[in-house]
Parts: structure tokens; sequence; C-alpha cells
């Protein structure tokens, strides 16, 4: 048998593989229902805080110069960098290489808690500042959406934890990775949250 004839049935093996992969939606239904049920949650704040600024103008005028834009900033490349991180894990996965997936999930979660501990240091200097959710409209919007976020990120870092618990057991390979997927698209989801978050609360006037 020649070389060529040898391969045939290996290219068509890949060019399957490639075919069943294109156009499929990630993760699964129920990551997906949650995932919608969340970006609901957040376009009601989202809402909120337009009409909010349609109301009190001034207040979210002043509003963002009061914020610590420093950690603002921080915690955007924390969660670019975890995101980055979070699609390496997917990619050594789907090459089986789980010592890389593992590392590459263990700085996911790293870069998570370095989000949640900035986040509460950021909490505690604006109680040092004394604004907080009565302080006027613009601080009450920010508190419900920030800690709102900070929520998410503090369950999805959990479930980073049970994820890599799940690929020690063996439970994830290239050709079953649905679970590890279906946290990274949620995690991605959180992290294009904080992306839209930021600018609307710390840098737009």
């Amino acid at each position: 048998m020649s070389t060529k004839q040898a391969d045939e049935p290996l290219g068509i093996f890949f060019a399957s593989w490639s075919e069943k992969r294109a156009g499929r939606v990630p993760g699964n239904i129920p990551i997906w229902v949650g995932i919608l049920s969340e970006l609901t949650e957040f376009g009601i704040f989202f809402t909120a805080y337009f009409i909010a600024k349609f109301y009190y103008p001034d207040v979210f005028s002043s509003g963002p110069q009061s914020l610590n834009t420093t950690i603002g900033v921080f915690n955007t490349i924390v969660l670019l960098s975890s995101s980055y991180f979070m699609a390496k894990a997917m990619a050594n996965i789907r090459l089986n290489n789980l010592v890389k997936c593992e590392r590459f999930l263990w700085l996911a979660f790293i870069c998570g808690c370095t989000y949640l501990c900035l986040k509460t240091w950021e909490f505690h200097w604006n109680d040092l500042q004394g604004y907080s959710t009565s302080t006027n409209e613009f601080f009450t919007v920010y508190y419900y959406m920030t800690f709102n976020h900070f929520l998410h990120v503090g369950w999805a870092a959990c479930a980073i934890l049970w994820v890599i618990f799940r690929l020690r057991k063996g439970a994830y390979s290239a050709e079953e990775n649905s679970g590890l997927e279906a946290l990274a698209v949620y995690w991605h989801m959180i992290d294009l949250m904080w992306i839209l978050i930021f600018p609307l609360l710390y840098v737009l006037r």
C-alpha cells in the first residue's frame, strides 16, 4: 500500500471531524439557557443605567471621576488574561494535553481570584471615601451592576476548581470535553460583560 493510500483514511477522519465541529454551538443547552438568562439580567442593568443617565446626566458625568480607575484598569487586564488562559486550556484539552490544560485552568482561576481581591479592595476604598449605594443614582447603579458581576466571577471561579477536579479524574479528553467547553463559554460571557461595564462606569462622562 502506498503512503498516499495509507494517509487517505486519516485525512477522511480529520475532514469528517472538522465538518462535525464546524457550525457546532460550543458548550451544551443548559449552559446556553443559563447564559441567555444572565444576559437578560445584565441587559436590565444596562437599561437601568441608560435610563438613570438620561434623567441624572450631571450625576453620571461626575460619577466616574469618583471611582478608582486604576483598579478598574487592572481588573480589565486580569479578566482579559483569564480569557486567554481559558482559551489555551480548551486548545490543550483538544490536543489531549491534560497537564497543560490543567496548568492554564489554574492560571485562569488565579486571575479570577485576583479580580475578586481587587474588587473587594475597591469596595473597601469606596467605603473609605464615603461612597455607598445611597450616595446618589450613579453609585446605586454602580454597586448593583458590579456586585452582581462580582458574584458571577466568584461562582465561575468555583466552577473552575470543580472542572480541575473532574479533569484529574479523567472526565475530559480530546474526544469528550463538553463540560470544560461549557465553563469556557460561561467564563468568556462574564469577561464580555466586564468589557461593557468598565467603559460605562469608569470612562464615559
